[in-house]
């Protein structure tokens, strides 16, 4: 019989900062940004993430960070629910493969830009020896 991991009912800020590569402060931020994010919290105060609240912060993350929405923006999208359906679908494994694919990709751009200046930079060398 395959092993399945064990999900948790509940996630502190913590867990999920490290989720979802994001700080605490800005996860307490969104919550004051997106009503539709809004945790509850036990009796010292503490905020108890359920999955659904993940998956949202990752939803919520991809609006405004890859789609470059403004907070208007991605409030507005959030009331679309054919954005909100697809992505409450998938699991938490696959929002952070997806997460963690789309910051590759951005680091690969920036390492590809930097190569391409330096690229730039010695073919312009090149041309002024030729002069």
């Amino acid at each position: 019989m395959e092993e399945r991991p064990i999900r948790k009912l509940y996630y502190s800020i913590s867990e999920v900062s490290k989720l979802t590569s994001l700080k605490p402060y800005v996860l307490r931020y969104w919550e004051t940004e997106f009503a539709e994010l809004s945790p509850p919290k036990n009796k010292g105060g503490n905020r108890l993430y359920r999955l659904n609240d993940i998956k949202l912060v990752f939803l919520i993350k991809k609006l405004l960070y890859d789609d470059k929405y403004t907070i208007e923006g991605a409030r507005q999208q959030l009331k679309n629910r054919e954005v909100k359906s697809g992505q409450m679908k998938l699991s938490l494994d696959e929002l952070q493969k997806n997460d963690l694919l789309r910051e590759l990709k951005q680091e690969l751009l920036a390492i590809k830009s930097v190569l391409d200046l330096a690229t730039d930079a010695d073919n312009h060398q090149d041309i002024e020896n030729l002069a």
